[in-house]
């Protein structure tokens, strides 16, 4: 068992203050990309919407995330000792299993046999958008 990322929060308040501080990051982040594309100033204009700098944010906030990769076992045995509720997505029949908890008792699982880094990328857009997206976008507890 083994963790990848680093990210995770005693309290929503420090998931929303990490999300507000990936914000000026991923301002950076689109204006370089759009540099390195050629955007002129109109095109920067037209294409380079709020949106656009917020999904960056979001992309920045899920990516640094604290998944924990293990097997079915593993994964079972933090489960019967965790007292939150769990999601699990993908097929009970493989033998390995990602996770992360959030910080108000749920959290978020992943199956999958092979493909580690693409379990952990699905993981970390699930919990994003399960356990994250409404507190940190609209500042809600």
């Amino acid at each position: 068992m083994h963790t990848v990322g680093t990210a995770t929060f005693s309290s929503m308040d420090d998931a929303r203050e990490r999300y507000a501080n990936a914000g000026p990051t991923a301002q950076t982040v689109v204006r370089e990309v759009a540099k390195a594309m050629a955007f002129d100033r109109e095109e920067y204009a037209e294409r380079v919407t709020s949106d656009v700098v917020e999904t960056a944010r979001d992309v920045l906030f899920a990516s640094s995330l604290a998944v924990t990769v293990g097997t079915r076992e593993e994964f079972d045995e933090w489960q019967e000792s965790y007292d939150g509720e769990v999601s699990v997505i993908g097929n009970e029949n493989v033998d390995r299993v990602v996770w992360h908890a959030g910080p108000d008792e749920k959290a978020v699982a992943a199956t999958f046999q092979n493909e580690e880094d693409a379990a952990v990328a699905t993981l970390r857009r699930q919990a994003f958008g399960r356990l994250y997206r409404e507190h940190v976008e609209r500042g809600e507890p």
